[in-house]
């Protein structure tokens, strides 16, 4: 399994323990929002609470150094949802670094092929 796909894995299910093995102590989280540097316990908060969950989660590309992944994530405080890009970096077989960039998704939004 690959680390993007440990992480989602862990963070579909709210596993703290397979979050923190997968997490790099020193990780950096710049979301697309808020203007806001995020660090690993920052992070680990919003783990298992359902506040943000995603969906369709797809590795885009990954290596030892960097991967990029795409989602459609959701919010628990009725933001409007959104697709989201994540550029992430990996350091001693760890994420280090996480950047988003999103879309939002119109009230309409489906799946392509999903009907």
């Amino acid at each position: 399994m690959s680390i993007i796909e440990a992480y989602n894995e862990a963070w579909k299910n709210g596993n703290l323990e397979a979050l923190d093995e997968v997490i790099h102590d020193d990780f950096i989280f710049n979301p697309h929002v808020g203007g806001v540097t995020m660090s690993k316990s920052d992070m680990m908060g919003f783990a298992g609470n359902d506040s943000v969950r995603s969906e369709h989660n797809r590795v885009l590309f990954e290596n030892d150094e960097v991967g990029m992944a795409h989602s459609i994530v959701h919010f628990a405080n009725g933001s409007t949802s959104e697709a989201v890009m994540s550029f992430i970096r990996f350091k001693d077989g760890k994420i280090i670094s996480m950047e988003t960039g999103a879309t939002p998704l119109s009230d309409d939004y489906k799946l392509v092929g999903s009907e």
